[in-house]
């Protein structure tokens, strides 16, 4: 299996059956989906995407004013279902996190109205009654959005922290997630799988730091660094790897990069664990000085009731 195939007419001409190629250790099969859950209404989005292409059979046997409508109906549905698919992913975003913006666009607000709209244009265009096209759409998007819920309203933040803070993590998260989204897209360009999966386990290592930061946002100052310079590095150093790789397809440039990886989830986990420590030694102090407060009011008591008596 670790033999490379070469034959007559492949690029590289034909290979000595001697000549083998040492495989980088595959990663186990559940650490790509580590970290990761289902996408949610999945198979109902893709009901939604293919329910709409079913107009293009029958549109263009109609006038040509019924076809316009039927296919600009069709081509509403399409988008409300993008917009649904996007709402969904930043809503499963916004719950993930302790520390969270509201979505900056209400998409699946939008994506019901859309619906409302293109089920009201198909009605419309197949019976040429406006109060039944009407009635037809408002049903249409109630019951979308009735199924697939607002919208989150509000931002999300942790009690007992000011806003101040809470906004301050959650642009910083944010930026961090662009900088991971850009190290995923640049990785899917060397078309390695291995690969893919071992950046998918990098990811989750540096969100379980997020997760800690959210959780007491006095460790950001520590991780600012992390969040930023690092983060940024390693974005920049995927995408170089991924135009460089996919162009020799070099071993020895791979196995770099791996090692590059390594360090940097060891050195991710390795300071996570730190800030956890430390959230740890703060407990252990706030729990010692209310413990000596708890003993010096008992002591102050009991000398007040011996007092009396």
């Amino acid at each position: 299996m670790a033999k490379r195939y070469g034959g007559e007419f492949s690029p590289e001409g034909r290979r000595d059956t001697r000549e083998t190629v040492t495989a980088t250790p595959a990663r186990p099969l559940e650490a790509s989906f580590k970290g990761r859950s289902p996408a949610r209404h999945g198979a109902k989005i893709n009901l939604l995407f293919m329910a709409p292409l079913t107009v293009f059979f029958t549109a263009f046997f109609q006038s040509t004013v019924a076809m316009a409508t039927d296919l600009a109906g069709a081509a509403v549905l399409l988008l409300a279902a993008w917009l649904l698919r996007d709402g969904i992913r930043a809503e499963d975003a916004y719950n993930e996190r302790k520390v969270a913006r509201r979505p900056a666009i209400p998409r699946k607000i939008f994506a019901s109205v859309l619906t409302a709209a293109g089920v009201g244009l198909l009605v419309f265009g197949g019976q040429w009654n406006l109060l039944t096209a009407v009635i037809a759409g408002a049903v249409a998007g109630a019951l979308h959005l009735f199924v697939f819920q607002p919208d989150p309203m509000k931002d999300k933040g942790l009690e007992g922290v000011d806003n101040f803070q809470t906004e301050r993590v959650a642009r910083k998260v944010e930026e961090a997630e662009t900088l991971l989204d850009g190290m995923k897209d640049a990785i899917k360009r060397a078309r390695d799988r291995q690969l893919e999966a071992r950046v998918e386990g990098f990811q989750h290592t540096v969100r379980q730091m997020f997760r800690t930061i959210e959780q007491d946002p006095r460790d950001l100052t520590g991780a600012r660094k992390y969040l930023g310079v690092y983060l940024q590095g390693a974005r920049d150093a995927t995408v170089k790897f991924a135009d460089l790789y996919g162009r020799g397809r070099d071993p020895e440039v791979r196995a770099d990069y791996v090692r590059l990886l390594d360090d940097l989830e060891r050195n991710f986990s390795t300071r996570t664990q730190r800030m956890l420590i430390d959230d740890r030694s703060d407990l252990d102090v706030e729990i010692e000085v209310l413990r000596d407060r708890l003993n010096r009011d008992n002591l102050h008591i009991t000398s007040e009731e011996t007092r009396h008596d």
